[in-house]
């Protein structure tokens, strides 16, 4: 159930809001000595204005591929490349890309919530084997069938509380 949280964490890290995060450039492969490698490993990813995106690249010559990486990405704003460094300028979100965000937030957050669901009935299930095995009693059953419900609803209530707390962040202007 915690990697179903991490996971959630990692996700919404790299949904685009108003302001510059050097995580939605997390999923970006370049070209370099014809190997595709991350982003971050040819280059220092830094944020120098609140909506803006410095990439400097530790070898200039892998300059072109990371513009190159980042047009394909479609990032909804283009790079700038001045010959050292790439400047990415993040454009203000719309109302309407704001509330389609939140639509893409509640599902990631179902996702993980069915996610988490299906640990808990995995649990049960073994639970459930151990007691007709004769590994556990009856008692101890209806103790960790109730232990797993409580599990599950506390982790239930941290993806609803990281899915407000996101959205909160995107309506904010």
């Amino acid at each position: 159930m915690k990697e179903k949280i991490s996971k959630l964490d990692k996700e919404f890290g790299s949904l685009r809001t108003g302001r510059a995060n050097p995580q939605i450039l997390e999923g970006i492969k370049v070209e370099y000595f014809g190997v595709s490698v991350p982003l971050k490993q040819v280059a220092a990813v830094m944020v120098p204005e609140p909506r803006t995106l410095e990439i400097r690249p530790w070898d200039i010559t892998v300059l072109p591929e990371i513009d190159k990486a980042l047009k394909k990405a479609d990032l909804g704003a283009s790079p700038v490349n001045d010959g050292k460094v790439i400047r990415v300028s993040l454009p203000a979100m719309t109302e309407d890309r704001r509330k389609n965000m939140v639509k893409i937030i509640g599902k990631m957050a179902e996702d993980s919530k069915v996610g988490v669901r299906t640990e808990r009935r995995d649990a049960m299930e073994k639970i459930k084997k151990s007691q007709k095995l004769g590994e556990i009693t009856e008692d101890d059953l209806t103790r960790l069938e109730q232990t797993t419900q409580k599990l599950t609803d506390t982790y239930i209530k941290k993806v609803e509380v990281i899915a407000a707390t996101k959205e909160k962040e995107i309506m904010t202007v």
